[in-house]
């Protein structure tokens, strides 16, 4: 037993039984790295389906088109599709001297998804949260990123082990949050809002996804889910409000085909560069 057994930690600091505090070199290559980004933003909501995945690869594709080098780290280990809409679904992820290769989407973006490591798109992946955490660690340590202006991370839904892990290892990221106008999202996504508080993340802001529908024939909006819950989300938390973005049907039809932004509509195009202009 050594003499610190019963001492407290602080009292331990500069105790001459206190032995050598060892560095962990996991650590110190995802310090090297993160250092060099300039932006880091964490996408993220209290609930599925609000089309988070989808807002993730636009803004980082906008951003790439501005001239920017940008990163997108997928860590919706359980539901990866930020491949599937860049058009990798079937693609494998590899190594070169033990460090992975992300999949590069074109000269000023590239990705790196759990997807990469399955045989098919239809396997699961079954981890635990040990494992979870490790993966996302390792994509950040062990990737052959390059020097980045923007890494946008793209979380799962809720506030579980991969949104966990992400602003505990990268504490200086900003989290933008993105809900649709109905209640039920709203709810949910002021928990994502009270987690940030407590995990002493910054948030950019929110983004109200779904905010209506443009008609190509007339150009008239129709508010399918109702409009502004994202806007009155903000005012009450006092946080930026991003902006809104509309339905458009081409948004699917470009993304089944790995091509996003596609034949985008001029509103939904619009709201997209509004948004990007904020970052």
């Amino acid at each position: 037993m050594s003499d610190c057994d019963h001492c407290s930690q602080s009292s331990c600091a500069g105790c001459p039984s206190a032995g050598e505090k060892k560095v962990n070199p996991q650590d110190v290559a995802i310090h090297q790295f993160l250092g060099q980004v300039n932006h880091k933003y964490i996408v993220m909501s209290g609930k599925g389906g609000v089309g988070k995945s989808t807002v993730s690869v636009d803004l980082a594709l906008l951003l790439a088109e501005k001239g920017f080098k940008v990163g997108l780290l997928d860590v919706d280990l359980h539901g990866p599709s930020v491949a599937g809409m860049l058009g990798f679904s079937n693609a494998h992820l590899m190594a070169k001297k033990d460090r992975l290769l992300p999949f590069e989407v074109n000269k000023n973006l590239c990705f790196i998804s759990a997807q990469g490591l399955l045989q098919s798109e239809d396997d699961p992946l079954i981890w635990r949260g040990p494992v979870k955490i490790g993966a996302i660690r390792q994509f950040l340590s062990d990737t052959d990123w390059p020097a980045l202006d923007y890494l946008i991370i793209d979380c799962p839904p809720g506030t579980g082990d991969e949104p966990l892990t992400v602003v505990q290892t990268i504490p200086d990221a900003e989290a933008i949050i993105v809900t649709t106008p109905q209640k039920v999202s709203l709810a949910d996504v002021r928990k994502s809002v009270n987690f940030c508080d407590m995990a002493h993340i910054k948030i950019r802001g929110i983004i109200e996804n779904m905010s209506g529908f443009i008609c190509p024939h007339c150009g008239e909006k129709v508010d399918i889910f109702k409009s502004g819950g994202g806007r009155q989300l903000a005012e009450e938390k006092q946080l930026p409000f991003l902006g809104q973005i509309p339905i458009d049907p081409m948004v699917v039809a470009a993304e089944d085909n790995g091509k996003p932004l596609q034949d985008l509509s001029e509103g939904c195009r619009k709201a997209l560069d509004d948004i990007v202009n904020k970052l």
